[in-house]
């Protein structure tokens, strides 16, 4: 971790993680005919406190991570632990009192919100379904409304009168609404507008601090998480290539593929921005349903295509890198990681 020492023991433990979807053949008869490998073998920790950032393009795997982190998914194979007691393979009953310690808030602000509810009701369904709401129940609503930066007396209107970012602060408030201790964001803001984005990222920020909550923070954009995260786990076609803390990822990224992405973020001083080194992405993502052999990345990577000797290639090609500390600081999965500095 990256400002702060970490605890002995992890609040989430991640280990081996895999989600698998099959596919099935059209017509009549629909038999399985391959899978989809969403996710493949994902490890990672997340701390009291901490906000780990999984960062990746679309299709990458990380949304289907973080539901299958939370048991909205069932895991094909794999283990997580929540504060020792393992996840996977626990029932919807046997998951239902562990729901107020692990909550999620949703891409979308409006679609993940029930347009017939009233914003109080919705943020006090969670309070009614654990019993939690008759004793002081509408005290609670408007304090928590209160703690997300809403008029506790707007509780009575419906969300399609609040704006994208007050409606996503409605999602925050009802996440919170049972005091967890883990909170899932699955791409919080990209659904905002740039100029409310910050207020919603400060928001999160200042009730981590308030509350002691630990983030799982999905996203695409690595400056949202150059700004919010403590740690970034960087996913590719379903594996993690990369997991550093955050200032060292942006400092001196190891894996190819963070490389590119870093030096995609625009610099804000027109002479750096030009004289920058420029790593370039080529060519689409490979099908997850038959991805390639050996490291996934190679078929893309600009160092297979342009460095590597030929002997060099054949390990890409035939040996999947784990995700282990290669001299970098930091576990990374390339067979030749090499740290850059590219801001």
């Amino acid at each position: 971790m990256s400002q702060r020492d970490a605890p002995a023991e992890p609040v989430l433990r991640v280990r081996d993680l895999v989600k698998h979807f099959p596919v099935r053949a059209r017509g009549l008869v629909r038999r399985r005919i391959g899978d989809v490998h969403a996710v493949c073998g994902v490890s990672f920790d997340l701390y009291a406190d901490e906000t780990l950032g999984l960062v990746g393009e679309s299709g990458s795997g990380k949304t289907t991570t973080a539901r299958t982190v939370l048991n909205l998914e069932r895991a094909t194979t794999g283990s997580v632990g929540y504060r020792g007691r393992e996840l996977t393979g626990l029932s919807r009953r046997q998951m239902r009192p562990l729901r107020e310690q692990l909550q999620i808030v949703f891409q979308d602000p409006y679609a993940s919100l029930d347009p017939r509810m009233t914003v109080h009701d919705i943020v006090a369904e969670p309070l009614r379904i654990h019993d939690r709401y008759d004793l002081a129940g509408r005290a609670d609503v408007r304090e928590l409304l209160r703690l997300v930066g809403l008029n506790p007396e707007h509780g009575n209107r419906f969300a399609h009168e609040f704006s994208g970012g007050q409606r996503q602060r409605i999602g925050i408030a009802r996440a919170l609404a049972l005091r967890p201790e883990v909170i899932v964001l699955d791409e919080p803001v990209s659904a905002l507008d740039v100029s409310i984005q910050a207020g919603v990222l400060n928001l999160l920020m200042d009730l981590q601090s308030e509350l002691g909550l630990s983030f799982l923070f999905v996203a695409h954009d690595l400056s949202v998480m150059r700004h919010v995260a403590h740690r970034v786990a960087v996913m590719y076609l379903g594996r993690i290539v990369e997991l550093a803390p955050t200032r060292q990822l942006f400092a001196h990224p190891a894996h190819p593929y963070t490389q590119a992405l870093i030096s995609a973020i625009p610099l804000p001083d027109p002479r750096k921005e030009r004289a920058r080194r420029r790593i370039t992405v080529e060519g689409e993502v490979p099908s997850p349903i038959n991805p390639p052999s050996g490291c996934r990345f190679r078929t893309r990577c600009p160092k297979f295509a342009t460095e590597l000797s030929e002997t060099e290639r054949e390990a890409c090609v035939e040996r999947t890198p784990e995700l282990t500390d290669r001299g970098t600081g930091a576990p990374v999965a390339c067979h030749y990681a090499q740290p850059l500095e590219l801001l």
